[in-house]
């Protein structure tokens, strides 16, 4: 296993409430241990702004994970709301995640431009919105995961050299 500390939060009222099951976290957390990676924490929380953004920030300041994953609320609904909860709590975003998942997911589906996911960091903490559907988010996962460990080692403060590791042809 990696020493990559992740952690899953799934953002559903209806999972919330009890009544639908988070079949996204379990899933994403299923493919991470296929990749070589454990997921430390899984949590799950309300379409609820405050909720959200006190989550991930909890999370990012606690030092305990290297990456956080969400899923949920990343669409157009009135209560898909991780974006803005998101948005509160980073230091910088990163915009060529959200670009290459959408573009991804454009090839599967014309649905995929209203998504509103992003990533960003917050201390040291990458932080990735994910679609609610558990197919959509693991692939969009997928599409960006080559630069997660990648980008995760940078935030914490790698000084190596990107050009001497990483080439392409």
């Amino acid at each position: 296993m990696s020493d990559l500390r992740i952690a899953v939060l799934t953002i559903s009222d209806r999972g919330y409430r009890g009544e639908r099951e988070d079949a996204g976290g379990p899933l994403l957390t299923a493919w991470l241990g296929e990749q070589g990676y454990a997921v430390a924490e899984t949590g799950l929380v309300p379409d609820e702004t405050a909720q959200i953004s006190a989550q991930l920030a909890a999370w990012a300041d606690s030092g305990a994970y290297d990456l956080v994953l969400t899923t949920g609320g990343t669409g157009v609904s009135p209560r898909d709301v991780t974006p803005e909860a998101t948005l509160e709590i980073l230091d910088r975003q990163l915009p060529g995640f959200a670009e290459l998942m959408r573009m991804r997911s454009l090839e599967k589906t014309p649905m995929a431009i209203i998504s509103r996911a992003l990533a960003g960091i917050r201390g040291t903490c990458l932080i990735i919105n994910l679609p609610g559907s558990p197919k959509a988010a693991i692939e969009n996962l997928a599409a960006v995961w080559p630069a997660v460990p990648h980008a995760s080692e940078k935030i914490r403060g790698d000084a190596s050299d990107c050009a001497d590791r990483f080439t392409r042809s």
